[in-house]
């Protein structure tokens, strides 16, 4: 049965429906009659068509649309502007009538219909139902977070199942996971770290489209704790000190804690210390949490500077001085830096530098009052006065008579023994010439 432009036109609509493959001789075939294809891609829409022997073909066309004006032709799609430059017939005038569309989006959604001419007027053929195109895009479909560890699944989606067989592509932050290449349109991630978080896309090999990026968020608990010291340079007894904690994680650890030799001291990311002394001079840690975990930083020791205290004089030797002897005394401090400039005085006179001050045979000249200074860059501080107590035996020893003036016969007479000695004589012997 033929196709008569003549025909009424319910008749024309049955006959269209009933004659969509083919009727007497005449036919138009399309494989696929159903087209999925990837938005920007070239679409091949292939199409045969049959007609009876003694027919010429005069001209052959597609177009988009199952409806025309009377007495006129259907519209043809080359001569679209829209379609002039994209629509290519690969097909022949016998039987071929395959086309390729190129760079299709989705205003290119439509059933598409192959139209021929033949040389007489009751030779017109219309291939319906035509060959239906639906363009898709891609669309990444990942959850909005994972947990450090665990798998996770990307699925690349389309709005349709794809015409053709397709190999899928995955990007990560715009560079190709080269190992993925997979004809499965899901990326599984197994035992996820935090470097595969990032903007993931994916697109089909051999084609340019990539879908929008979408991100995967990877949690993960604290790592890489630290404490800063603010401020460069040194630490004075005195000043005012800030410490401050930072770690990675996701999200961002709000929690954190301090501890002072072990000790919990304070909350917050910031731990201040107003006039610092060298009791502060402990080892601090911070623990920074949130609600993956917790990790502590490691110690950080506060070295703290300050001038010399508990300045005090030793003597080497244990028990009695005697003249004579040799004595060394040392100087000792607590400061930091540990001093290295110390100063002797005798008596309020400077006798000498060095942590040690030695005196050879010691005469009872010595018994004086000594101190040491100590100084380093921060102060100085004298010790407390040591008194060498030096022992010598009893010299300058005199006898002195009570009474002044002339002695008569018959008179008292007192006579006293004086020396110098340490400790002072105690035994005293008295002897009267020519007798014992």
């Amino acid at each position: 049965m033929l196709k008569s432009v003549r025909m009424t036109a319910s008749i024309l609509i049955f006959l269209l429906m009933i004659h969509g493959v083919s009727s007497a001789g005449w036919g138009v075939s399309y494989s696929p009659s159903h087209i999925c294809a990837l938005k920007n891609s070239s679409v091949i829409m292939s199409c045969t068509y049959t007609y009876p022997t003694g027919y010429k073909i005069t001209k052959v066309f597609w177009t988009k649309t199952n409806v025309k004006e009377k007495d006129q032709e259907f519209p043809d799609l080359s001569e679209d502007p829209e379609y002039r430059q994209r629509l290519q017939y690969l097909g022949d005038t016998q039987q071929n009538c395959t086309i390729r569309l190129s760079h299709v989006t989705q205003k290119d959604q439509h059933m598409y219909y192959f139209r021929f001419i033949t040389n007489k007027p009751d030779g017109k053929w219309f291939g319906e139902p035509g060959v239906t195109l639906t363009v898709t895009d891609l669309q990444v479909e990942a959850p909005e977070r994972v947990t450090e560890g665990h798998n996770v699944s990307l699925t690349c989606k389309s709005s349709c199942t794809l015409t053709d067989r397709a190999t899928f592509i995955w990007y990560r932050n715009s560079q190709p996971l080269t190992e993925r290449r997979d004809r499965n349109n899901q990326l599984l991630l197994q035992s996820v770290r935090r470097e595969d978080a990032g903007r993931y896309s994916c697109a089909l090999h051999g084609h340019s489209y990539i879908s929008p990026a979408a991100h995967l968020n990877v949690t993960y608990p604290p790592r890489n704790v630290s404490v800063s010291i603010t401020g460069s340079g040194v630490i004075v007894e005195g000043d005012s000190v800030t410490l401050s904690c930072s770690s990675d994680s996701n999200p961002p650890a709000l929690n954190f804690s301090w501890f002072k030799g072990g000790m919990f001291v304070g909350s917050g990311r910031i731990y201040s210390i107003s006039k610092i002394s060298s009791d502060d001079s402990k080892k601090y840690k911070c623990k920074s949490r949130n609600e993956h975990g917790e990790k502590y930083s490691d110690a950080v020791t506060l070295n703290i500077m300050y001038s010399p205290r508990n300045v005090s004089v030793s003597i080497s030797q244990s028990g009695q001085l005697w003249e004579g002897d040799s004595v060394t005394l040392i100087c000792s401090s607590d400061s930091n830096p540990p001093a290295l400039n110390f100063s002797w005085f005798k008596g309020g006179m400077f006798v000498g530098s060095g942590r040690i001050y030695s005196i050879s045979k010691i005469s009872s000249d010595d018994s004086k009052k000594y101190k040491c200074k100590s100084r380093n860059e921060h102060g100085e501080k004298y010790s407390d006065a040591v008194t060498l107590n030096i022992m010598y035996s009893p010299r300058n020893v005199s006898v002195s008579i009570s009474q002044s003036g002339q002695l008569w016969e018959g008179d008292s007479v007192t006579l006293i023994c004086s020396s110098d000695s340490n400790p002072p004589a105690l035994n005293f012997s008295w002897f009267k010439e020519n007798q014992s």
